[in-house]
């Protein structure tokens, strides 16, 4: 069992409500994943992923083995047939069978470069490891997915949902660099799965998604009028799909300001992090009561012990 996508998921409902399970006792099945090791690769930074996905583990009793490949080990060639004569110094081929016998699992994390779509939504890194690794791969965020993550909103969402059908909004903000797809992505595809939500993208003209990933999603382009009557605002910046890589549009108006949440149902404030304040979002609105952005970021212990223990009871 591989864990890539949001859509591995059999039943998003059937894992929210055991993830919730976990939270409650999540020593109780420390035993499980005794004498076995999760290797955690990193070709990018990390806050909350490395640490919720390493005390996951150590809740499961894993041993856990951790490595920074923008510091350490070598540079990785991902290519078939290619002549290494400069550059990187080892192939994905031995090093991911090599991983595989130190570890049980192996997590990767390593964003998109946001040069070259096409080699970006082939997701180089996570389909390398897939091809040649020998035991089992979990996304720890790749170029296009963030897995994780949407399944700790998931989770979130399901802990303050409110008695009538909820509507989720997904905003764009704007940001000075140029940031992936990923988390917008993976969040679009777990809303999907949602049957009984009301959900609604808003963004600028011309920042449009993956028209792949999005499909059928309802599109709004005035946030003011997205904003109307929500429970939930999950904002996240992305740079442009279609100018691939590009930042394009930097409007401040597009910044989740009190005013906007005014507009909302009482609505939670929703965001991975890290988060840019008064750029992404208001100190206001991020520090008010009804921001839930410390209580994602706690949840994503419980998605990524969920993930690791259906994972552990296949071994």
């Amino acid at each position: 069992m591989n864990y890539i996508s949001i859509q591995d998921i059999d039943s998003l409902s059937k894992w929210v409500k055991s993830a919730l399970k976990i939270k409650k006792n999540p020593l109780k099945n420390q035993d499980l994943g005794k004498n076995k090791t999760l290797g955690m690769l990193f070709f990018n930074p990390s806050l909350r992923t490395r640490l919720s996905t390493q005390k996951a583990a150590l809740n499961l009793g894993m041993n856990v083995m951790v490595m920074n490949f923008t510091n350490e080990g070598w540079t990785l060639e991902f290519e078939d047939g290619a002549v290494m004569n400069s550059g990187a110094s080892e192939h994905i081929k031995e090093a991911a069978e090599v991983v595989s016998q130190y570890c049980d699992i192996i997590a990767i994390r390593a964003f998109a470069g946001l040069v070259d779509k096409e080699k970006d939504y082939a997701e180089t890194v996570i389909s390398g490891f897939l091809k040649h690794a020998t035991v089992p791969i979990v996304n720890m965020e790749s170029a296009v997915r963030h897995p994780m993550q949407s399944l700790a909103d998931a989770i979130t969402m399901e802990e303050y949902k409110t008695k009538h059908k909820p509507k989720v909004v997904l905003s764009w903000a704007p940001h000075p660099k140029a940031l992936p797809q990923a988390v917008a992505n993976s969040f679009v595809e777990m809303m999907q799965m949602q049957k009984d939500m009301d959900f609604v993208i808003t963004h600028p003209e011309g920042y449009e998604l993956s028209p792949e990933i999005t499909k059928d999603c309802k599109i709004e382009y005035d946030q003011n009028k997205a904003f109307e009557n929500a429970d939930f605002v999950y904002v996240k910046n992305w740079s442009n799909f279609n100018d691939y890589g590009k930042v394009t549009n930097i409007d401040p108006n597009w910044t989740v300001t009190a005013e906007k949440m005014a507009l909302t149902n009482n609505g939670k404030f929703m965001h991975c992090l890290p988060v840019r304040r008064n750029v992404i979002v208001s100190d206001e609105v991020i520090d008010s009561e009804n921001s839930i952005v410390i209580q994602q970021a706690n949840n994503r212990t419980y998605s990524a012990q969920l993930v690791l223990q259906k994972i552990l009871k296949k071994l």
